[in-house]
């Protein structure tokens, strides 16, 4: 099979190599379309270790066409959007059944763009900080896959008044149809909030941005952060001066999550994609790539250069 290696030298190249058996628990998936994400960014610089050479690629869709033991060999041909823990830049990859949903008559091409950030921004909304009718959310990345959608899943959930911060001109404006009832530039922040305050605000980038955000909280706000794209640098929090405003501090990791309780990221996943099935969530895919490009790919991720989705075509 075709697939494409990231070695030592940090290159990536396309070459032949077997296709892989599914192990028990895990289905193997021809793939048709792999998600580029921010952890290919990560990997790519050497963030997540992972031994090299090896084959990146976080995101698959496509049809299964073989189960390991354990799993239930009728879903042999069923199309299929999966999280996989590397390999899905290949025109087959290996997933966990667990983490391997049905998507039905969904394309998959857009399959593909439900990725980690579909239940990332559902839990973010929906179970890490619950935003409840009325409140305002302030989200950090706005222009981003995870930040066009928490912005939806939040505007279901009944927002009152959702504020977005992008990093440029364009990106603020493309983040604005996605239900924002205002963005802010990266240089705006916070000044250009004056005395607002919030009620959520999910934060990726950590350090001063952080430390910014937990002075935003309204009392019983809750902020979550779930990245650090900034510089890393701590953001102490006092414990005594969240609980005089009811503050909170909350944190979410997906891929942790991916690994301790798989069954509760499928079955955010699962209400995501039934979002964006029956048309009330838009997941927007802005770029693809073959998979010769995917170098020109993640470079264009780690510059700021895309927003949205970015998608590689396999087959």
């Amino acid at each position: 099979m075709k697939a494409v290696l990231l070695d030592a030298e940090n290159h990536y190249r396309v070459t032949e190599l077997d296709e892989p058996a599914p192990g028990p628990g895990q289905v193997a998936i021809r793939v048709a379309y792999a998600g580029i994400q921010w952890g290919d960014t990560m990997v790519r610089d050497g963030r997540f270790p992972l031994p090299r050479p090896f084959v990146p690629g976080f995101e698959a869709s496509g049809r299964i066409t073989a189960v390991g033991d354990g799993v239930d060999p009728n879903r042999i041909g069923t199309p299929v959007a999966a999280l996989t823990e590397a390999g899905a830049c290949a025109e087959v990859v290996l997933a966990p059944a667990a983490l391997t949903l049905d998507v039905g008559d969904l394309p998959l091409r857009t399959a593909a763009g439900l990725g980690w950030g579909a239940p990332t921004a559902y839990d973010l909304i929906n179970t890490t900080t619950r935003v409840r009718p009325g409140e305002s959310v302030l989200i950090h990345a706005a222009a981003g896959s995870v930040g066009t959608l928490a912005a939806q899943f939040a505007r279901l959930a009944g927002a009152g008044r959702i504020v977005g911060v992008a990093g440029s001109a364009a990106r603020a404006d493309y983040a604005a149809a996605f239900g924002y009832d205002r963005v802010l530039l990266r240089e705006e922040f916070p000044g250009g909030l004056h005395a607002e305050r919030f009620d959520v605000i999910l934060d990726p980038v950590g350090g001063p941005t952080r430390r910014a955000g937990l002075e935003l909280l309204a009392e019983h706000g809750r902020l979550a952060a779930f990245g650090s794209l900034g510089p890393h640098e701590p953001a102490p929090a006092d414990p005594d001066d969240l609980l005089m405003r009811g503050a909170s501090l909350l944190t979410h990791n997906s891929n942790l999550l991916s690994r301790t309780h798989p069954e509760r990221l499928a079955d955010s996943a699962r209400h995501a994609l039934r979002l964006v099935a029956d048309g009330s969530v838009r997941i927007d895919i802005t770029a693809e790539y073959d998979l010769a490009d995917l170098a020109t790919a993640v470079q264009r991720l780690a510059e700021g250069a895309t927003h949205g989705k970015s998608v590689i075509r396999v087959a």
